[in-house]
This record gives C-alpha cells, structure tokens and sequence, in this order.
C-alpha cells in the first residue's frame, strides 16, 4: 500500500502547509515586536545617558576652568620671579626704579648675563597666559590704579595688615613703584593709569591676565582674572 497516495496524506499535506505558514508568520511577527522592543530600549539608553552627559557638563567646564586658572597662577609667579631677577641685575647697571625694570616679556625671555652666558630666568611657557584668547599677559606698570586695586584686595584679605616686600632691592622703591593705600570696603580704582589699559608697553612691575571673566578659585581673595596682579612687590 503506497503510503502517499488516498485522499488522508492529501488533507494532511494540505494542513500541514497552513500550519507552517502560520507558524512562520507568528515567528515573523515575534521578531519584529523584539526587534521593536530593542529599538525602544536603546533609545531609552541613549535618552539616560543623552542626560548624564547633560548634567555632568557645567561640572566638567567648571573643572576645565579651574585647572587653567591653577595654571595662569603658577605661569603668573613664575612671571613674577623673572621681573624680580631681572631688576636684581639691572638695577647695579641702570639704577634703582622704572629704569631697572622690564619694559617686555622678551627681556625676560632673553634672560640675564652671567659671565660669556645667559641664565634663563623665564621659561617661554611661562610668558604666555592661559586665561586669555590672545595668551598675552597684560603688563602692570609702576604706580598703576590696578596695582593699587591689588594692594588693597591684599590688605583686606591679611585683615588691613600691609603686605610686606621682601627683597631688599625691591623693598627700598617700593613707595616708589606701588605708593601706599587704605584698605576699603568696596575696592575702587584710584591711581595714575587705567586698569584697563591693555596696549600699555613700557616699564612693568607685574603682570595680569587679559581675561575679565569671574574666576572660580579666588587669589588673595580675588575673583577676576585681570585683577590677580602676579608682581614680586608684597611678597
């Protein structure tokens, strides 16, 4: 007897097929509903961190900030050292006052003789300043209302206390170079030149950023960059 052959294989047969069809079209439609399924969840994902990242933003700006501003003050002392070496040796040569000092952050840079040599007293990292677009220190002359601005925000901060210069070259002009201010409540500007005077080129007895943006650390109680006056007087 042909297994195959009556009328019962037929309607199996037939059966069969309906039923694999079926089935494929469930085991279709199961795989698109999963793969939906996936979509959703990665979407859900990326919206979760989409927000943490969100989030964590102004942290990382503020923390990108505040290493650049722990950078301008270390560059800035180090600034500070040059003018103070550089007037050490000028100042036998060319006499006390303006005429000792540096009148750019190239004669820094160049440094100072000692025998057939120079002896660096700045590295050229150093001479550029973080803070600002251009990465130009603004210069700081002698007698300037931004200096006085900044020995004033000193005596505050050391509660009315005078900063003292402690090298004694310096120390001897220093009436001279920064003459002596009352502390006040509310800094104001009282001096012989504007402390925004950025193109100013001559005789410098520190240095500032060029950035007028509120800092996040505050230096001596400061919290401007272009008031952190960066000077080896009152020091």
């Amino acid at each position: 007897m042909n297994p195959r052959g009556g009328p019962h294989h037929n309607i199996w047969s037939a059966a069969s097929s309906q039923l694999s069809a079926r089935g494929a079209r469930w085991a279709s439609s199961e795989q698109r509903f999963e793969g939906g399924y996936t979509l959703v969840a990665l979407l859900a994902v990326m919206t979760v961190l989409a927000l943490f990242a969100m989030a964590a933003a102004p942290s990382i700006r503020q923390q990108a900030q505040r290493e650049r501003e722990i950078e301008a003050i270390f560059r800035g002392e180090q600034v500070a050292e040059a003018i103070r070496l550089y007037y050490s040796y000028q100042q036998s040569r060319k006499g006390t006052g303006d005429a000792a000092l540096p009148t750019s952050i190239d004669k820094l840079l160049e440094g100072i003789p000692s025998g057939t040599k120079k002896v660096q007293i700045l590295r050229a990292s150093a001479a550029r300043d973080p803070l600002s677009d251009s990465g130009e220190w603004k210069l700081i002359r002698p007698r300037s209302s931004g200096l006085a601005d900044f020995q004033r925000s000193l005596m505050l901060f050391a509660e009315s206390v005078r900063p003292t210069t402690h090298d004694p070259q310096l120390k001897a002009v220093e009436q001279l170079m920064a003459p002596p201010v009352l502390p006040t409540a509310g800094i104001t500007s009282i001096g012989l030149s504007s402390p925004d005077d950025d193109d100013f080129t001559g005789p410098f007895i520190g240095a500032a950023s060029r950035s007028k943006s509120s800092s996040i650390i505050y230096y001596y109680g400061i919290d401007r960059h272009d008031r952190w006056i960066f000077t080896p007087l009152f020091r």
